[in-house]
């Protein structure tokens, strides 16, 4: 099964708020994940993010995929895939 971290999108229409779960590549966007690693909303002037750390290195070690906008959101928050 392949694993890719990546958003979820809540909330209404022009009011965009995210998840950020570990989720099976195959499954929709909004659809069934593995674990809610953390938050993202746009909205707010600056954006909100909180990732639990802990669970985004423990799906990075087992080989999980992560988009794009998930890749800068970790970047921003000093998270990198560590070589265990």
């Amino acid at each position: 099964m392949a694993v890719k971290i990546r958003l979820q999108r809540f909330g209404a229409k022009k009011r965009p708020f995210y998840r950020i779960v570990a989720a099976d590549s195959h499954s929709k966007r909004d659809g069934r994940y593995l674990e809610i690693i953390g938050t993202y909303n746009p909205l707010t002037n600056p954006a909100t993010v909180k990732i639990d750390e802990e669970k985004a290195q423990k799906w990075l070690h087992e080989g999980a995929q992560v988009t794009d906008t998930v890749k800068n959101l970790f970047t921003k928050h000093g998270i990198k895939k560590s070589s265990k």
